[in-house]
């Protein structure tokens, strides 16, 4: 395996410089991501093999501890995977630890890797601190790469504080799950507006009055109802309020399982609406931006209709528009409108920089984008002429 992959790389780096003169046809450039990925899998395998032998992750100062098992017999198209999130929250460590115990009883799975992790720290907001997501990224790629997870059945849920980071971690994370449910948490001031393409359960107490937890779901219930009225081909979700129940539902919640499984994601929604937390991202499903020109509260509202791009808003400094056969079609023109004006219209090429650069992004096998275009302001420029701006 080793020879094959240097085979594969040699080959790479000769052909490389015509490649980009001429651009890639479709079939080259989907071999050729198949044949990046093999590189980069390679590349993180002996780090991924590292923390399932030791059952901890690291990222920085944090260390986080992992319980994992895996259910059933792996389907044709890929494990399943299950995040799950304790309760407690600041508290000392061994309630957390008592949580992280109880956490792996909860939920009955039927096939798939659960995954449940212990929560680096102590604090109140132990699931949605910034480390938080470094960590769940490496895990997805971990589960990826060794347990041959599909990258497109990833869910997310969590009890009680648990709640409280799917709440935050379901929207600013949210092209990373295929659905995601939230039993018992605080909403906090999670952004509602990221979850136009995951499907999000919520699973409350009626007499869970402790932090208004049961009005406030209540109120972020009705907030996914009105933009699904808005907008009918998203905001999917699903609302439990179980009226004789306080902060422990009897196992009522157990239902999400079913209900998350029953949803893949889409790697290339026809439309996506990014808006940055707190935690800035620097992708979010085939948008991008650079790290070191992300802001808080910048927002980008771009959608796809055949071969046009329809950029409805865009607050940030320098947007990545990432493209690929799947999502339009590469052979033809492609157009960009803002503001109802066409300001970019023209063949795009498919490139091996490209390709590279993506799967460096997103460390991911099904989001692997040939092409680049780059919004600042109201011009587009191609990501290969980083020079020349074109605007036609």
């Amino acid at each position: 395996m080793k020879h094959g992959i240097l085979w594969i790389g040699f080959l790479l780096i000769i052909t490389s410089t015509s490649l980009a003169q001429k651009g890639l046809s479709r079939t080259e450039a989907e071999s050729l991501s198949v044949n990046e990925w093999a590189l980069e899998k390679h590349r993180l395998l002996p780090a991924a093999e590292k923390v399932w032998a030791e059952g901890i992750i690291k990222f920085g100062k944090y260390t986080m501890p992992i319980a994992y098992r895996v259910f059933g017999e792996k389907p044709a198209d890929g494990r399943s995977l299950y995040i799950s999130l304790h309760g407690g929250g600041n508290a000392p460590p061994a309630v957390n630890n008592q949580q992280w115990e109880n956490q792996r009883t909860l939920y009955p799975i039927s096939e798939g890797l659960v995954i449940v992790p212990r929560a680096p720290t102590d604090t109140w907001n132990l699931w949605h601190e910034d480390h938080i997501d470094n960590l769940l990224d490496s895990l997805i790629r971990y589960g990826v790469i060794l347990e041959d997870v599909n990258p497109n059945k990833v869910y997310i849920l969590g009890y009680s504080a648990g709640g409280d980071g799917v709440f935050q971690l379901g929207p600013r994370m949210a092209d990373r799950w295929a659905a995601a449910s939230m039993m018992a948490g605080h909403p906090g001031d999670a952004n509602v507006l990221n979850l136009r393409n995951v499907p999000f359960a919520i699973y409350m107490g009626g007499r869970d009055t402790a932090y208004h937890r049961n009005t406030l779901a209540v109120s972020f219930n009705h907030k996914l109802d009105s933009l699904q009225k808005l907008d009918p081909n998203g905001y999917v979700h699903d609302f439990h309020l179980y009226a004789d129940k306080a902060h422990w539902m009897d196992h009522r919640d157990t239902i999400a399982i079913a209900w998350m499984a029953s949803f893949k994601r889409n790697p290339y929604p026809d439309k996506v609406i990014w808006v940055e937390d707190n935690r800035v991202q620097h992708r979010f499903y085939w948008l991008s931006a650079p790290v070191g020109r992300l802001e808080k509260d910048a927002t980008a509202e771009v959608s796809i209709h055949g071969n046009e791009i329809r950029i409805s808003k865009n607050t940030f400094q320098e947007l990545n528009i990432n493209l690929n056969d799947q999502m339009l079609d590469l052979n033809k023109p492609v157009s960009v409108t803002m503001e109802g004006k066409v300001i970019f219209r023209k063949k795009i090429k498919r490139t091996l920089s490209a390709i590279q650069k993506t799967i460096q992004e997103y460390q991911d096998p099904t989001m692997v984008f040939s092409a680049k275009l780059v919004l600042e302001g109201k011009k587009i420029r191609l990501s290969y002429k980083n020079n020349s701006t074109i605007n036609e």
